[in-house]
């Protein structure tokens, strides 16, 4: 074995004869580059083969997302469409126009006519919709049901005043002519949170039956001035939303994806794209109980203009507190924001008070004070907790019934 090695060794070394070594190691490291370069083809090729899979299969995810969103929408507007009318009226309008002869009305008044939506709330034929959809003038009502049935006999049976910050109104249809109606589940509308998504309903333009737009809640407790013809309301405690709210769309509802209504549609931003508002139906559960129970539309008054606090808002003001009701101190030649004479009045709330319970429910954006008394009644006595300069004060006020409703 010894000499097997040793001859063996002897032949490497011989002098003068050639060796593989070189071309060996040029042949190894041309083969390292190949594999190199397949796994690195084969790796890119593998990569973007996955990279199509996963934006293919993102692509489709999307498309099931957007799809399952599509049917759960139409889903929502067919379960909810039956319960939303078109209120169609006619009012006698006053004018100062001296020319108004020569336009063919009287200086008394001139016929207008005009659209909105409604809210059927029960199968007697109690509807739901805006104060501004029948304004005072109103002679003639008419609704027009989701499969087309037009009824003639309507009844506008309460109104909130021209000068509340609720803009609603009661119709009251007094001949079904044999038709069963279905009436809306209402929601919770406390519940609703920035982001989530709703569906407005509604005869847009005043032309086009139970349009149907999406949109999300952006905000809530806004504050708005709405025009409504000549005049400007004032309107407090508001969701915004950008599902698209257009002219006619007015007293119809914005509904969560479980069909619920959580908002009755009120205005839209004229000067501004996809910015509308709705009342929370919360506040409104008070009147509908009221109307429901007497007939009546009884609505408990206070007797005070607030601020709903936010943040940024109470910063401004410098309060101790952020959140409540904010009763503003009036400028020379303001009328004062606790209405002289009424319940808060003659209990001792003052300006520059900030109610922040009412019966130990705290005020904010999603409970405001309006809210929080829509669930009483005039007559009840209510326990105000109240942040005067830094301390707190605790008031019992007896609700009055809003003297303009």
């Amino acid at each position: 074995m010894k000499q097997l090695d040793t001859s063996s060794k002897a032949i490497n070394q011989q002098p003068g004869k050639p060796t593989n070594t070189k071309k060996t190691k040029f042949l190894t490291g041309a083969l390292i580059v190949i594999v190199l370069f397949a796994t690195s083809f084969f790796g890119g090729w593998l990569g973007g083969q996955q990279w199509n899979d996963g934006t293919s299969r993102s692509v489709e995810r999307q498309k099931v997302v957007l799809d399952n969103q599509a049917e759960l929408v139409s889903s929502v507007a067919n379960e909810v469409g039956p319960s939303v009318v078109s209120v169609n009226i006619t009012a006698q309008q006053a004018t100062n126009d001296p020319f108004a002869e020569l336009f063919g009305y009287s200086r008394e008044g001139q016929t207008v006519r005009g659209a909105g939506t409604g809210i059927i709330l029960d199968k007697d034929g109690l509807i739901l919709t805006n104060r501004h959809v029948v304004p005072e003038g109103t002679t003639d009502v008419s609704v027009t049901l989701s499969d087309g049935t037009v009824l003639e006999k309507v009844k506008v049976i309460g109104r909130t005043a021209a000068n509340d910050t609720l803009d609603i109104a009661f119709l009251q249809v007094q001949d079904l002519e044999g038709k069963v109606l279905t009436p809306a589940t209402l929601g919770d509308s406390a519940k609703m949170e920035v982001g989530q998504s709703v569906i407005a309903i509604g005869n847009a333009l005043g032309q086009f039956q139970n349009t149907v737009t999406t949109g999300i809640i952006s905000g809530y407790g806004r504050s708005v001035q709405a025009a409504a013809g000549d005049s400007v309301e004032s309107l407090d405690d508001l969701f915004q939303t950008d599902a698209a709210i257009n002219q006619g769309n007015s007293g119809g509802p914005l509904v969560n994806l479980n069909g619920e209504v959580i908002g009755v549609n009120t205005a839209v931003a004229s000067d501004s794209q996809n910015i509308g508002f709705a009342i929370p139906i919360n506040n409104v559960k008070g009147l509908i109980d009221s109307i429901k129970t007497t007939g009546k539309l009884e609505r408990p008054y206070l007797g005070v203009m607030y601020v709903l606090l936010t943040d940024d808002i109470a910063k401004e003001y410098e309060l101790s507190v952020n959140r409540g009701a904010y009763i503003p101190v009036s400028s020379e030649g303001q009328s004062s924001s606790v209405i002289a004479g009424g319940p808060a009045d003659k209990a001792g709330v003052k300006e520059g008070d900030v109610i922040t319970h009412i019966d130990g429910t705290a005020i904010d954006e999603k409970k405001s004070l309006v809210s929080v008394l829509s669930g009483k009644k005039p007559g009840d006595t209510v326990k105000l907790t109240i942040n005067r300069d830094g301390k707190k004060v605790t008031i019992p006020v007896e609700l009055g019934s809003s003297p303009q409703a």
